[in-house]
């Protein structure tokens, strides 16, 4: 068995192990009810083996990292496979440091899902092992990326604590309106989450069926003498194409739903890379999660965040405002160093500028500053509970805009992740 073969062994096992460890915390909080000792003895021992689980999953995860390390050459963290699992992988320690910190079961109940969704997101991306483009064959990689992504970690932990505030502290009783506003929030926030997990099933259910297409696209540009030039190339589809890219013709389709062709041509203003693939994903995400959010609620018969809000009644809410607000107080000065300091210092040193405003570091900023902000509310003006928790879950989303919407979306220098 090579290295790249073990390295994938090691990641599914982390995977299963994550996903058990969720169950077993999901027992830990929700089983306390129908125990027959004591109930809180019932918690911490299902909390133990809930650590044990996620600790061997956290293992075999380093297992992975270092054999995918020693089969690419180098640390595998330069596309958007490697490093979604490496995110995975920090999200992970996270957790168990400020679970070590403050041995709150419930925490890893809605922790390590984040943990699981960003990982399987990263198997949607081709895990081949790519060569380093010029630009990333810098000792920085190793330095700036790490940093940056431990950094996001907390932040990552930080939601899930603020998600948990919310949840515990909404009145689903309350007819009045700003009740109803603050359950439709929570409800939103949810039905975000929602749409990853969804997608994530999309592609793995029509890679599953072997549903492929395929386009031939003409693309014209300009280049350095203003002389018009015309290119063709090929667009391949996971998802069924309810939109094609601009300027583009059928080359393979499997029938789907009675569907043989696109039903529409994506705009001629969304002329970058893929970008009619990418409008088609989202449309996908968004249909497959209101299918998946509606059948929550037809099973649940109410709003999810009912659901789960007798699960976290008995926890002290000012508990669960504390751990979010120590978790990003770790994260915020490591994601300082790895996503400010150390990726100007590794841009001067490629392109001989410390800024250019290039859309992932303006994206890195505004993430820095959104942290800054919550820091500055927290300390200064006494912006504790529910004000805190809508920042510190806001703040995570601009987190995930700035690593999979920048990097997949806008074009830019650090476009390659998207690769």
């Amino acid at each position: 068995m090579n290295t790249d073969s073990a390295s994938g062994i090691f990641l599914l096992c982390a995977f299963i192990l994550y996903t058990v460890s969720f169950f077993v915390f999901v027992i830990a909080v929700t089983g306390k009810k129908w125990s027959s000792r004591d109930p809180e003895r019932h918690v911490r021992a299902w909390g133990r083996g809930g650590l044990i689980v996620t600790v061997l999953g956290f293992l075999c995860h380093l297992g992975y990292f270092f054999t995918r390390w020693a089969a690419a050459g180098h640390i595998p963290t330069s596309n958007m496979f490697e490093f979604l699992t490496f995110l995975a992988m920090m999200i992970v320690l996270a957790f168990i440091i400020v679970f070590l910190l403050y041995k709150t079961a419930v925490l890893g109940m809605f922790a390590m899902p984040v943990g699981v969704i960003i990982l399987a997101y990263a198997l949607v991306f081709p895990p081949d092992i790519q060569p380093l483009i010029p630009a990333l064959q810098s000792y920085w990689l190793k330095i700036h990326v790490t940093t940056a992504a431990f950094g996001e970690a907390f932040f990552a932990v930080g939601f899930a604590a603020g998600l948990m505030y919310l949840i515990r502290v909404v009145d689903y009783n309350n007819a009045s309106a700003a009740a109803m506003r603050e359950r439709r929030g929570v409800e939103f926030v949810i039905f975000v989450v929602l749409l990853i997990v969804a997608f994530v099933l999309s592609v793995f259910l029509f890679r599953a069926l072997g549903y492929e297409a395929s386009f031939q696209q003409e693309t014209t540009r300009i280049d350095q003498n203003g002389q018009a030039i015309t290119e063709t190339s090929t667009v391949d589809y996971v998802l069924p194409p309810i939109v094609k890219p601009f300027n583009s013709t059928t080359t393979t389709m499997k029938p789907f739903l009675g569907m043989t062709e696109p039903l529409f041509e994506a705009p001629p203003w969304m002329n970058g890379v893929n970008a009619g693939r990418k409008f088609n994903t989202l449309i996908w995400s968004i249909i497959a999660g209101l299918i998946l959010y509606g059948l929550l609620r037809l099973i649940l018969r109410k709003q999810i965040g009912a659901a789960i809000h007798p699960a976290v009644t008995g926890i002290d809410p000012e508990d669960l405002d504390e751990i979010g607000y120590r978790a990003i107080a770790i994260g915020f000065p490591i994601f300082t160093l790895g996503a400010l300091i150390f990726a100007m210092i590794w841009a001067h040193e490629a392109w001989g500028r410390f800024w250019g405003w290039d859309p992932k570091e303006v994206w890195a900023l505004i993430t820095w500053l959104f942290y800054t902000a919550y820091l500055h509310f927290r300390l200064s003006r006494g912006w504790q509970g529910r004000k805190s928790a809508w920042m510190s879950v806001i703040g995570f989303v601009v987190v995930m805009f700035t690593l999979i919407g920048v990097n997949l979306i806008i074009a830019g220098l650090h476009s390659y992740a998207g690769v």
